[in-house]
Formats: C-alpha cells, structure tokens, sequence
C-alpha cells in the first residue's frame, strides 16, 4: 500500500511540472468522485469556477498493477453535467484504481483532478433483495429474491448471509436477525394477528449493502372488534327477517289462488263468503234453498202424474 501511495504522489507531482511548462489557464474540474451499486461505477465532477460553456472534459484511469494513465474512450469531451460510466474500465475487481478529470477548450487545459483510490469489490455498494411477506399464524413467510450481480462470474460462488430486520407495528418492539439466503424464509414464535413490518439486506463479506423498503403483513386476520360483529349479527336477522315475512305473504296468496283454481264452486263460494268477497246474490245459504225449491218442485210434478 505504501508504494502504492507513493505512486500517486509521483503522478500528482508530474501533472503539477506538466501543467506549469504547459501554461495551464482553465479551472480544474472539482469534486472528483467514483460511485458504485451493484458493481456499476460512474465517475462523476463539478467544473472548476469561471469554466467556459464550451469546455469538454477527458477521463483517464490508472491501475495499481500497471502504473500508466489510459483514456477512457467513452469519456475524452464531456461536456458539464455529465458522467462517465467506467463499469467495463475496472474488470479486476480485486485491484486498486485512480481516475483523474482535465478540463480542455480549443486553446487552454486545465490541470488534473484525481480521485481517490477505487477498489470495485469492496467500494461498491449491493442493492437491496426483493422481498414479499405473507403470514402463516405465528409466523411470517419471506419470500426473497437477490440482486442479478450477486450471479456474476465474481461473486456466484460466495457465501451470502441476509440481515433481517423486523418491527412489531403496535408497539416499535423490534429485533435483528442473520440467516444465510434461502428463496424462502420463515421468521417463526411472532404474536398471532399481529402486523409485522420487515426489511432485508444483503450481507456481503466485501462491500456495503442497501436495505429494502419495510414490507408489513398480519401474521393471522386481526381479531375484528365486537362492535362490528354485532352490526353484522344485526344486518343478517334482520335480513333473515325480511325474507321470512316475503316468504310468508307470497304462500299465503299462493295458497288462496290454488284453492280458487282447484275446488268446487260452491266451496270456493264458501271461503269467499267467509272472507266477506262473494258476490251480491250468491251465499252458501242462497244456494242450498235453491236447491231445495227445486227439489220439492219435482216431487210435486211426480205426484200429480
């Protein structure tokens, strides 16, 4: 490490000799800095103070194991604002990079700005996993998937372990948990019908890691409060009710149009004669004398033959 630093002291002190014998006029670029999630790494900068609309800037990077400065060929005239993606530029995950920024016109440069040391292994940061939570009673069940990079050809292989971090709603209480990555995680002996809020991160064993956004379930239904269960009790007897008295109505006018329709005249004559609806004229009584003159009127015919 200590030549290693060594080094770029050297290369700081040559671009400062370079750019006195060279008239150096333009601003140098300012906040020089290499970001990196999911082993993607952008460099990005500020221009220096009084910089021109029209200036253009040059990337180039270094390795530790090579000890000379290569353009980016992405990143030779870009222009305020930009970035420079340098994902393809450090392949060696296990080795040390440096990236410098000159600003340039058609006319004047601007000396370099250098970055700090860059290790892509263990500067980079890993985003967070994919999390869906359901409950199980007094469970909860996890169901995780992992970010894309950690199937690279680089990290494939290595062990991945996941910190879980779970919140009980009601109250704050709360407690961390380490397990190693399964697609499906149960986090058992929680309260029944209780809510829950849980996030996972990614435990690498080179680099930093995001966690994900809280992910909340119930680890049963919730017992539901007795008022709304007498409001339903109470909606369906009285919906109950509603329909026996339908029910009622129409066999009652059922019945009476069977019995209209099915019995004798003269019975029909009595029910309607009970129900105070039979028609002027027509009785039960009316129609047994009828029956009776004629009868008497046929004895007598009888008789005088």
């Amino acid at each position: 490490m200590e030549l290693w630093m060594l080094l770029l002291l050297h290369l700081h002190l040559g671009n400062a000799h370079w750019g006195e014998a060279t008239g150096v006029s333009l601003s140098a670029p300012s906040s020089v800095s290499i970001s990196s999630i999911n082993l993607e790494h952008t460099l990005s900068f500020q221009p220096g103070p009084q910089t021109p609309s029209d200036a253009r800037f040059m990337v180039e990077v270094v390795r530790s194991r090579k000890q000379s400065w290569k353009p980016v060929p992405a990143c030779v005239a870009l222009r305020v604002g930009q970035t420079c993606d340098l994902t393809r530029v450090f392949k060696d995950l296990f080795d040390h990079y440096v990236a410098r920024v000159q600003a340039f016109t058609a006319t004047q440069r601007s000396s370099w700005t250098v970055s700090d040391s860059f290790l892509p292994l263990s500067d980079t940061v890993i985003g967070p996993p994919d999390v869906a939570v359901s409950g199980c009673g007094n469970c909860l069940i996890l169901h995780l998937t992992l970010p894309e990079v950690l199937a690279s050809e680089h990290l494939k292989d290595s062990h991945t372990d996941l910190i879980f971090h779970v919140r009980r709603t009601r109250d704050g209480a709360e407690f961390t948990l380490h397990m190693p990555y399964s697609a499906e995680t149960v986090i058992s002996y929680l309260q029944t019908g209780v809510e829950y809020c849980v996030t996972a991160s990614v435990r690498p064993h080179f680099s930093k890691a995001i966690p994900s956004e809280p992910q909340c379930a119930f680890t049963s239904p919730p017992p539901r409060n007795s008022l709304y269960m007498l409001v339903v009790l109470l909606g369906a007897f009285c919906a109950l009710a509603f329909l026996l008295v339908a029910l009622v109505v129409y066999g009652s006018r059922l019945t009476f149009s069977v019995l209209k329709t099915r019995l004798p005249k003269s019975l029909s004559y009595v029910i309607l004669y009970r129900r105070g609806s039979a028609p002027p004229g027509l009785s039960p009584q009316s129609s047994h004398d009828d029956g009776s003159s004629d009868r008497l009127k046929r004895s007598h015919s009888e008789k005088s033959v």
